[in-house]
């Protein structure tokens, strides 16, 4: 089982492929006692093609007994179950938090807990997180998933470790800057990397720039420190692309 961030795409058809090993995906959060959704199949979904089943098992799932879920836009409308529309997660159920400890605010919108992340539902009711709120891009009026951005990468040979953030952009508000670990005795160019984009996602999501650095910050539990990375990594490593027509990052504002 695996649970606190997902498994790429690559990650887990190479764990089925070359290993023989089933991964089960969940998601979930401590406000939840902390179970949300678990990527099970149904017997009916078990008859599917295999390349259809191994789109839901790659997203977290399901939502379990005495859980609810919607996913609303920014106007607080809930959005369909579509698998394409995706929009703020909210979960309730009788064992979802109520308030914090010492705080009297309740954290709850009309009985609902915001989780914080960003997802879609398909028509199957399985539950895909595309980001974390503070990490998804708005580019133009529209969202892109840094998570998908980095499926794509991480599927290239050549990358070892890749993450994906938003860089302030004068027309656009936001675009897709990756920044990427090369897997040791691997070389790969930004050139390279942008055009194994084309056909994979839509052509708005490609990221502006590619940055290289040697390694990526990481919290004790294996989680991406986009933060730090936004905050720390990106001004020193953009430095030479400021006044160079790259990714027009605000210096020392990363967006």
């Amino acid at each position: 089982m695996i649970g606190g961030s997902a498994c790429s795409p690559a990650m887990l058809r190479t764990f089925v492929d070359d290993y023989g090993v089933q991964v089960i995906h969940a998601w979930g959060m401590t406000e939840m006692s902390p179970l949300g959704t678990l990527s099970k199949l149904t017997w009916e979904q078990s008859q599917r093609p295999v390349a259809e089943q191994r789109k839901l098992l790659e997203k977290q799932g399901h939502a379990l007994y005495g859980v609810d879920m919607k996913i609303v836009g920014d106007d607080g409308q809930e959005l369909p179950w579509d698998g394409v529309a995706f929009g703020d997660l909210y979960v309730r159920g009788p064992w979802v938090i109520d308030r914090y400890s010492r705080k009297d605010d309740s954290p709850l919108v009309d009985g609902w807990f915001p989780t914080g992340d960003v997802a879609t539902i398909d028509r199957d009711g399985f539950l895909q997180i595309t980001d974390r709120s503070k990490d998804v891009i708005k580019s133009g009026g529209e969202w892109i998933s840094s998570i998908d951005v980095e499926n794509v990468a991480i599927a290239h040979p050549a990358v070892a470790e890749a993450a994906c953030i938003a860089c302030a952009h004068p027309k656009w508000t936001e675009r897709p800057l990756l920044v990427v670990v090369r897997r040791a005795g691997h070389e790969v160019t930004r050139e390279e990397l942008l055009a194994f984009y084309k056909g994979k996602v839509a052509k708005w999501w490609i990221p502006d720039d590619v940055v290289f650095v040697d390694e990526l910050p990481h919290t004790a539990t294996g989680k991406l420190q986009k933060l730090k990375l936004r905050d720390h990594v990106l001004p020193s490593a953009l430095e030479d692309r400021m006044d160079q027509g790259g990714c027009p990052l605000v210096r020392g504002n990363p967006a």
